[in-house]
């Protein structure tokens, strides 16, 4: 029998699962939770082996008239040539980091493993088992990056290291894991089970940092910049566009000048005469506007579930698997900030979001309302939520695998924006913290595009006037401007340094959804239908930003 794309991505999704069992478990595909991706070289190679022969199976599908079909063919397209240019990068071979990094995702993939079944607990003690092959897996392929003088740089080896020995420490999230299970009704043989898999698990943590801290770490170079072709290759993965680089820095800049202005003018009207960064101070530490850590999660649930009632069946159409999301803290030893993880494939597994938030007893609440609707709905929620029920249009390999950030982060950053067009922060505190989610952005793209490619700050600017970017300077802009305290601005710069090209995705993936709005109102005038742009939006998905444009203007000439 014949493939044609629909039975084709069916299959893909299977083989990748099998190839990478630890995505399949992110994204929920059931069966290979026990498993382990092979990280080590050859683990690697057979990754790139596998998409050039997807790639050569879709090329040489008949054509089809069927429009939604010609959409999956491109979609699979891209997503091969994407995947092809970052895996087959020698990054590869030094990816460590603070965030996003094989030694992170085998200790977060445990956050979203079933721990109230008897499968699921085995399923959970069987990767504990097998943590430290993966480890080594890790720790050959860096290896042979050392081999080929490909190292990492001593920032990320040295936050790295620190994680390493949280996880091998006594709070360690693994060992967290067995009284989780308890909780969960595990019998004594389970527990037993799991309490010598924990242990063994975190031990294999503890001498992989060790090899890092006394091997790898004296061969790291001390610095950050990678550069214009190492910048560009991961800019245009995130996006899935390739843009003027100097153009959008510069267009950062100008957004950071906009955004201050308006979080000064808001400032006045939070407390008159005192600035934004007093305000903030406030914001943080005012007792009236904070919330012990239940009664955050409470409040955070309320704003989805009040917001996807309200919303739904005005602007967007939620499928009924999608009304479910869950608000959750994040486990210890997780990076601060907050996170979505994806719903199940079959949505037995709900979509949550988890907020980090430390040891803090109590949390403020200015700053997280936003995030509440980035996160969770109408954000990452509704766009993952919808992509993965539109099983009549889309092929599976888009509804499972296919997210990159350009559009996944830049819906997200677009809803918290509408979510303010739409009066859904009733406090001026709320709309402060929206502003400082955006600056941030806006920041982010300043400092990631201007550190990397060695571009001087604008002598228009106040701050640093024509001075070359350093790690003090960014961690200073953070706090100056997105009022950021300073141990939380080193680690966001540590990440824009060890991740280059991810976080502008965030704010480039917003400009391009809201240049296509306004391409439309353009074009529609009064008739122009948001309720429709949302929906034709969320059915191209989180794509490349280049086929995001492709499929919503065309949507819109139908």
């Amino acid at each position: 029998m014949t493939d044609n794309i629909w039975t084709l991505s069916d299959t893909a999704v299977n083989e990748m699962a099998a190839l990478s069992p630890v995505e399949a478990t992110y994204v929920g595909v059931e069966g290979y939770d026990h498993l382990w991706t092979d990280y080590s070289p050859d683990g690697i190679a057979a990754g790139l082996d596998y998409l050039g022969d997807l790639r050569r199976r879709i090329d040489a599908l008949p054509d089809d008239p069927d429009p939604w079909a010609k959409r999956a063919t491109q979609v699979a397209r891209s997503f091969v040539d994407l995947e092809e240019g970052y895996g087959g990068h020698e990054d590869i071979f030094r990816a460590v980091r603070k965030l996003a990094c094989p030694l992170s995702e085998v200790r977060e993939v445990f956050d979203v493993m079933d721990l109230e079944s008897v499968e699921g607990r085995e399923s959970v003690i069987a990767r504990l088992n097998g943590l430290s092959g993966a480890l080594a897996g890790i720790q050959s392929t860096l290896e042979v990056g050392m081999g080929r003088g490909l190292v990492a740089a001593r920032r990320q080896v040295e936050v790295v290291v620190e994680q390493c020995a949280t996880n091998a420490g006594e709070r360690s999230s693994l060992r967290a894991l067995v009284p989780s299970m308890a909780e969960n009704g595990a019998s004594e043989a389970e527990l037993g089970a799991a309490g010598t898999a924990a242990q063994a698990a975190a031990a294999a943590f503890g001498e992989v940092g060790t090899w890092l801290e006394q091997t790898y770490l004296p061969s790291a170079p001390a610095e950050d910049p990678v550069g214009r072709d190492r910048y560009a290759a991961a800019s245009r993965y995130f996006l899935g566009l390739d843009v003027d680089l100097e153009e959008t820095y510069h267009w950062g800049w100008s957004e950071v000048e906009r955004i201050r202005a308006d979080m000064e003018a808001l400032s006045e009207e939070i407390e008159p005469g005192v600035g934004h960064r007093a305000v903030i101070e406030l914001l943080n530490t005012d007792p009236a506007r904070l919330a012990s850590r239940d009664e955050f999660v409470r409040l955070m649930q309320e704003r989805q579930d009040s917001a996807l009632i309200e919303l739904e069946g005005t602007h967007f159409d939620v499928p009924e698997p999608v009304k479910k999301v869950v608000t959750k803290l994040g486990p210890p030893g997780s990076n601060m900030g907050a996170y979505y993880i994806s719903p199940s494939e079959d949505f037995s597994r709900p979509g949550s979001v988890w907020f980090s938030v430390g040891d803090h007893a109590q949390i403020p609440l200015w700053e997280n309302v936003s995030t509440a609707y980035h996160e969770g709905f109408p954000g990452h929620h509704l766009q993952t939520g919808i992509q993965m029920s539109l099983a009549e249009r889309t092929s599976r390999l888009q509804r499972v695998w296919v997210w990159y950030s350009g559009s996944g982060e830049g819906w997200a950053l677009y809803s918290e924006t509408l979510m303010r067009e739409l009066g859904y922060f009733e406090k001026p505190e709320y709309v402060f913290g929206m502003l400082a989610s955006e600056i941030l952005r806006a920041c982010r793209v300043a400092i990631d595009i201007g550190s990397h490619l060695g571009l001087a700050i604008p002598n228009s600017q106040p701050f640093h006037p024509g001075e070359a970017w350093s790690f003090d300077t960014a961690v200073e802009m953070l706090g100056n401007y997105a009022g950021l305290l300073p141990d939380y601005a080193a680690a966001e710069v540590t990440r824009y340094l060890g991740w280059p090209g991810q976080a502008p995705s965030y704010k480039i993936g917003e400009r391009v959804i809201l240049d296509l709005r306004e391409e439309r109102k353009a074009r529609e005038g009064t008739a122009f239908d948001l309720k429709q742009f949302h929906a034709d939006v969320l059915e191209a998905g989180p794509v490349g930003l280049g086929l995001l444009q492709e499929f919503v203007r065309s949507a819109g000439q139908e």
